[in-house]
């Protein structure tokens, strides 16, 4: 055997293991978007009630795209997911909603970036609240202005606005900034006002009315019943 052979083995068996790593690395990546594709499918859609709201079987959805976080929803905070900018779905129970959230435009940083430093500008809104009444099975977006350029951005977020939008077309509600210490005036689910003239309310009646109550409460307000009721 000789040298020319020996070197022609060595260079076979080293352009095998390359193929190997390379497959291996393909399939690696594979399985990486894969589990990726099914994780994003698995949260396209965020339910933004607890428990198991008989109008859930008619809920509306509002459609986020990923410049948009939704933060919150009637005053139940949303999650919280690995990617930022992923677009997704929310179910809404039909009736008033109140929703908050930020918009944020990323643009690429021009020149040398030095060690450490961040390569994008991050240009994010003051937090927005809007409020509209969601019709049962009814689809609605959000419609804003998009920038074309970072200074752009920069000049528009301050006075930033977006609207809600139905599957029409037709604009239902605007946002503002939202004031952290307001809260949402209308009831999504009123208590009847009693009067004189209206017919008794029997327990079986007032029990179902409390348990329609306590699905569609906050947090806030489920907590501030039961310390009411065990005081």
């Amino acid at each position: 055997m000789n040298i020319s052979h020996v070197i022609r083995v060595f260079q076979s068996t080293r352009q095998g293991w390359c193929k190997g790593v390379a497959r291996l690395r393909v399939g690696v990546v594979a399985v990486v978007v894969m589990s990726l594709v099914g994780c994003a499918s698995s949260v396209s859609v965020v339910e933004t009630w607890e428990g198991s709201p008989t109008a859930a079987a008619n809920a509306a959805t509002l459609e986020a795209p990923g410049e948009i976080r939704v933060t919150q929803v009637n005053g139940r905070a949303m999650t919280n997911f690995l990617m930022d900018d992923l677009a997704l779905d929310y179910a809404l129970l039909p009736g008033e909603n109140e929703v908050v959230f930020v918009y944020k435009t990323i643009w690429a940083k021009s020149g040398v970036v030095r060690n450490g430093e961040s390569k994008v500008h991050v240009i994010e809104s003051e937090p927005q609240v809007v409020r509209f009444e969601a019709e049962a099975g009814e689809t609605y977006r959000f419609d804003f202005d998009r920038p074309e350029s970072r200074r752009e951005a920069e000049q528009e977020m301050p006075e930033f606005s977006a609207a809600i939008v139905s599957s029409t077309g037709t604009a239902v509600a605007s946002s503002t900034v939202w004031d952290r210490e307001e809260q949402m005036t209308a009831s999504r689910t009123p208590i009847p006002a009693s009067s004189a003239d209206s017919a008794p309310v029997s327990g079986d009646n007032a029990l179902e009315q409390l348990k329609t109550i306590w699905e569609t409460a906050s947090d806030e307000d489920k907590k501030a019943f039961l310390r009411w009721a065990f005081e």
